[in-house]
């Protein structure tokens, strides 16, 4: 008996057991009771699962691009107020500028008035002094031609040395 179990065996073995036409029914009804619980699995828990994280993202994909496009506006409004900002404040600066210009320029002119008033003043000063001393120059000058003139006639002409005529003499003769 030992050795028809081997036989049984070995005629069974040959081939595949599941291409064997007796056990079909069996395998296909199998095949279709596992196949109707992974279509349940899948459509009542995992394909709601997958579509409700789909449907999460998208909603979350739709809310940061609505985000992303109020942010952008936003930045083009401060990218605009900062521009408008920046022109009034060149604007500000160049009239500030302007108006240092012209009070520098005011100022320039009064310091100028007031040192061709002080130069005025000076000049005249200087000519009054310069003319003192044209005057005492003069006076030396013919004080010197006078003592000059005496010494002179004295020595040429001592008979002629009057001191009133020479100083007459002189004193014409400065005026020409």
């Amino acid at each position: 008996m030992a050795s028809e179990t081997t036989t049984g065996a070995s005629e069974h073995a040959v081939g595949m057991p599941q291409l064997d036409i007796s056990t079909f029914s069996n395998q296909i009804f199998w095949l279709v009771i596992t196949l109707v619980i992974i279509y349940l699995v899948l459509s009542k828990i995992a394909l709601p699962r997958i579509a409700s994280v789909l449907s999460d993202r998208q909603m979350a994909i739709s809310n940061d691009l609505a985000k992303a496009e109020d942010l952008k506006q936003a930045a083009i409004d401060a990218e605009r107020a900062y521009n408008l900002a920046l022109s009034e404040a060149r604007a500000e600066a160049q009239t500030i500028i302007e108006e240092a210009k012209a009070e520098i320029k005011q100022e320039l002119l009064v310091a100028t008035e007031k040192a061709d008033v002080e130069i005025s003043k000076k000049a005249a000063e200087s000519e009054k002094a310069i003319s003192e001393i044209r005057k005492g120059a003069i006076k030396a000058v013919e004080e010197v031609a006078n003592d000059t003139a005496q010494a002179i006639l004295g020595k040429v002409m001592p008979s002629l040395s009057n001191e009133a005529t020479i100083k007459k003499a002189v004193s014409d003769r400065m005026k020409d």
